[in-house]
C-alpha cells in the first residue's frame, strides 16, 4: 500500500508557479533533521475559478522535484472530492481527500444501525452511540462508495485516502470519531488522514478562534481514539489527524507540537491559500509593476467582496468597516501593503480582514490571466522568498523542530 508519512504539510499553489519554493521550505526542514512531505492540494472549486486541470498541479510537482533533486515522497492531492468531481482526478493524484460532510445526518437504510451496534457492542455504552451512528453511517457509505469507485480505476493500496468531515456545523467529539473510524474500517476503507471538524473556528489564513485549552484536550482525546480504532478495527498503522485550513492557526501549534510529541502520532497539516497570500507579499514588496497589481487586485476585491465571501462564510470573519478604501491602500507603499497582508500578530499594522478579503480574492488574478502570471515571473524572487520563508519559519518550524 502506498504509505503517507508521518508528518506531512498540504500546500496549495493556485496559479502553479510556487512548487518549487514550497518544496524548499521541507529541504530546510530535511537539513534540520525532520522529514516532512509535501503533499499539493487544489480543490475542484479552486480548478474552476481558475480554468487548471489536475494535471497542472501534477506537472508543477513533479517538476519541483526534478529541480530540487527531492528523493524522499511526495503526493498530489484531489482535494475535497465527491463521487461527482472525481474522475478528472484520476490519472494525476495519489491521495484523494473524500468530502462527505454534505452527507451527515442523512437517513441511513432500515436496520442498518442497530445491525452496527450488534457487531460493536463495545461502542453501545456512555452515550447515546445509536444516535451517532445514525447521523455519520449515510456519510460513511458515500465514502466507501467513493473509495471503491477511485481504487476501480487506479487499483487498490496506489493511492492515499483520507476521509473528511470538516466542513460541518458540528464539531466531532472524541467519542464520536471513535464510532466513525469504526464504521470506516466497516466499509473497508484504509484511511490514512481523518480531517474532523474540531472545536473553535478555523478561518482562511488567520489565527485560530476558541478556547485553545479545550482545543489542545480535544486533540490529544482524539489522538488516542484514533490509537484506539487503529489496534480494534485493524485500520492502518500510520492513520493520523488531518487539519484542515490548518495555515496561520499559530496559537494552537504549541498544543498540538505537544501532543505530537507526548503520543508519537503524526498529523497532516493543510495549508492551502497562505502561498497565494505570500505571492501577493512577494508582488507587494518588488515594487514597481508588482505593487501596483497588487493594489488592483485589493480595488476590485473591494469592490466585490460580498461576491467573493459568500461561498466561504463559514471559514472567514471580516468587519467590513475595518477595510481600507482602495483609495487609502493606492497611496500605500511596499511596506504599508506587506505589513496589512503579512500574518505577523506583533506588527500593528496588521489588518486580518484585510488579509481574509485578499484569500478568497485570488478570483480577481485568475481574471487577469497572462498578465498577472507574467508579473507574477517577473517577481519571482521576491516572491519565492517569501513563500519558503513563510511555510518553514511560520508552520514547519514551530510544529516539528
Amino acid at each position: 500500500m502506498l504509505r503517507l508519512e508521518k508528518y506531512s504539510i498540504g500546500v496549495g499553489d493556485r496559479f502553479a508557479h510556487q512548487a518549487k519554493a514550497q518544496l524548499r521550505a521541507c529541504v530546510l526542514a530535511g537539513e534540520a533533521g525532520v522529514d516532512v512531505i509535501p503533499v499539493w492540494n487544489k480543490s475542484n472549486r479552486e480548478h474552476m475559478i481558475i480554468g487548471s486541470d489536475p494535471c497542472s498541479v501534477r506537472e508543477a510537482a513533479d517538476e519541483a522535484v526534478r529541480r530540487l533533486g527531492w528523493t524522499k515522497p511526495h503526493h498530489v492531492d484531489a482535494d475535497h472530492i465527491n463521487l461527482e468531481t472525481v474522475d478528472r482526478y484520476i490519472a494525476a493524484s495519489d491521495f484523494f481527500t473524500i468530502d462527505v460532510a454534505a452527507f451527515i445526518s442523512k437517513p441511513s437504510e432500515p436496520g442498518a444501525v442497530s445491525q452496527f451496534l450488534a457487531r460493536h457492542f463495545e461502542l453501545a455504552t456512555g452515550f447515546s452511540a445509536a444516535r451517532t451512528v445514525d447521523k455519520y453511517l449515510a456519510a460513511v457509505r458515500e465514502a466507501g462508495r467513493i473509495y471503491r469507485h477511485i481504487a476501480s480505476a487506479r487499483g487498490a493500496g496506489t493511492f492515499i485516502t483520507e476521509v473528511s468531515m470538516d466542513e460541518t456545523d458540528t464539531p466531532q467529539t472524541p467519542p464520536e470519531l471513535l464510532i466513525i473510524l469504526a464504521l470506516i474500517a466497516d466499509e473497508k476503507i484504509p484511511i490514512q488522514t481523518i480531517a474532523p471538524k474540531f472545536t473553535g473556528r478555523f478561518n482562511k489564513g488567520v489565527d485560530y478562534s476558541g478556547d485553545v485549552a479545550q482545543f489542545a484536550v480535544e486533540f490529544e482525546n482524539e489522538i488516542a481514539a484514533i490509537a484506539r480504532a487503529v489496534a480494534q478495527y485493524d485500520l492502518p498503522q500510520n492513520l493520523k489527524l488531518s487539519v484542515h485550513s490548518g495555515s496561520d492557526k499559530f496559537s494552537i501549534y504549541g498544543a498540538i507540537r505537544q501532543a505530537l510529541a507526548k503520543s508519537g502520532a503524526g498529523v497532516h497539516l493543510k495549508t492551502a491559500g497562505t502561498t497565494w497570500l505570500e505571492e501577493l507579499i512577494g508582488l507587494a514588496e518588488a515594487g514597481g509593476e508588482g505593487l501596483a497589481i497588487a493594489k488592483e487586485i485589493y480595488a476590485q476585491a473591494y469592490a466585490s467582496r460580498e461576491a467573493l465571501c459568500e461561498p466561504y462564510t463559514a471559514v472567514i470573519d471580516i468587519d467590513p468597516s475595518k477595510l481600507p478604501s482602495p483609495s487609502e491602500v493606492a497611496a500605500w507603499t511596499s511596506d504599508d501593503y506587506t505589513a496589512a497582508l503579512r500574518h505577523d500578530p506583533a506588527c500593528a499594522r496588521f489588518n486580518p480582514n484585510v488579509r481574509q478579503l485578499l484569500h478568497v480574492g485570488f478570483k480577481i488574478a485568475a481574471k487577469m490571466g497572462e498578465r498577472y502570471l507574467r508579473i507574477v515571473e517577473d517577481c519571482e524572487e521576491t516572491i519565492s522568498r517569501n513563500v519558503t520563508e513563510n511555510l518553514f519559519a511560520r508552520h514547519i518550524r514551530p510544529l516539528f523542530l
